[in-house]
């Protein structure tokens, strides 16, 4: 009774209560004062409206059996708990601030961006911008997110020259984690996933590893410290040297990160710790970089400007032209293969299995979380290697 209508009348309401906590759920129905039975919780049978007593009283025990079924799915699944009073009300009336796939999809990626989580930020943003073109920028709902949708979506993909089936599986295991996340947010029935169907599909990628012997040829390389192909050469060797080190946590990497001739930093990617002895090969490059800099100085000239926002852009463009200055390393240096920043760290992991390091241990020094993703680094190993691998298995 907090709100009389004009006719007299007052709304008819659900109340939902959770974590002592409660709210109002409309049913769209009104009456008055005199028409409703508060102890039976329906409306007196000499009620005079639209529809009959009858049939509103069906109708509102039909919303508040529903309202039930609802809360009982999510007590029997576990979930209910885990659910906030909002949240619960959304799965009841089936309205959400986020009926739209897009809608939700951009939410998520300025809850990154508000976590400084740049790096997914970007990955998610750009699927979401390729979704807009596939779908010519009209609204996608989740609903939508089926599996003749994502069907349609690969056929878009390789249909462009120079996709890859690779290429396809990274959009779509965004697109797969932004469904799972509207799942669990109850935009989107679980029954409805379309990934029980649709199967992310990968095929082996081309050996990046080169031998050591052009390692060293492109150590040995003579350059001008004033170019910039000076620095792209040091990143190569620092991110081979440094067990695999990504471009993006060489970047963020400062003189306060050098701790008793180590250096100790987070990975970026995994939150994973490195503690990395400075050899004597590494002091070298190094002290070219942090002569005369201050502790809370970047070691390497890539990252310049304030924000944190701005300085993943950096790395974004700085990243660019190092792997143009790779190419042309390469061309210098009479490599055939391809150079770029993974180079260094692949041929980093299958070095370390020619020496007979342990997986657990090469994975360890990679700052990978699971071993599989080592294993897919070294799933395609040079022939040369299985053929010795086979002449040791002769022996015996």
């Amino acid at each position: 009774m907090r709100r009389k209508r004009r006719d007299g009348t007052y709304p008819i309401i659900l109340r939902l209560g959770h974590f002592q906590r409660t709210t109002s759920i409309s049913t769209g129905q009104t009456c008055s004062v005199q028409d409703w039975d508060t102890d039976r919780e329906k409306v007196r049978r000499g009620y005079k409206g639209a529809i009959s007593a009858l049939e509103l009283n069906r109708s509102l025990e039909l919303q508040k059996s529903s309202a039930l079924e609802v809360i009982n799915k999510l007590r029997t699944a576990g979930e209910l708990d885990y659910v906030s009073l909002s949240q619960l009300k959304e799965k009841i009336t089936g309205k959400s601030s986020y009926d739209s796939f897009y809608d939700f999809g951009d939410s998520l990626v300025a809850q990154m961006e508000s976590a400084n989580r740049y790096g997914s930020a970007r990955a998610y943003k750009g699927v979401l911008g390729i979704l807009k073109v596939f779908t010519k920028k009209r609204e996608l709902k989740f609903n939508q997110v089926n599996y003749e949708f994502l069907k349609a979506f690969e056929r878009f993909h390789l249909s462009k020259p120079g996709n890859t089936l690779n290429g396809l599986a990274s959009y779509m295991r965004t697109i797969k984690a932004i469904y799972n996340k509207g799942i669990k947010e109850g935009l989107v029935e679980r029954d409805s996933y379309p990934f029980h169907r649709y199967k992310i599909r990968t095929v082996p990628t081309e050996k990046r590893a080169i031998k050591v012997d052009l390692i060293k040829r492109i150590m040995e390389l003579d350059i001008e410290p004033e170019s910039a192909l000076f620095h792209h050469r040091n990143y190569f060797l620092l991110s081979y040297m440094f067990m695999g080190m990504s471009f993006i946590d060489l970047a963020f990497l400062k003189v306060s990160n050098i701790v008793d001739g180590r250096i100790k930093f987070q990975r970026k990617k995994t939150s994973k710790l490195y503690d990395i002895k400075i050899t004597e090969q590494l002091s070298e490059i190094l002290n070219h970089y942090v002569f005369d800099k201050s502790g809370d100085e970047y070691i390497f000239p890539i990252l310049r400007r304030d924000t944190l926002a701005l300085k993943y852009k950096d790395e974004q463009w700085a990243l660019k032209r190092y792997n143009k200055g790779l190419k042309k390393i390469a061309e210098l240096c009479g490599i055939q293969e391809r150079l770029t920043s993974y180079v260094s760290r692949h041929s980093f992991a299958t070095h370390a299995l020619f020496k007979n390091i342990p997986l657990a241990a090469i994975s360890a020094m990679l700052g990978h979380s699971k071993l599989s993703t080592t294993q897919v680094y070294l799933k395609s190993l040079p022939s040369n290697v299985l053929d010795s691998y086979q002449e040791e298995l002769n022996i015996l």
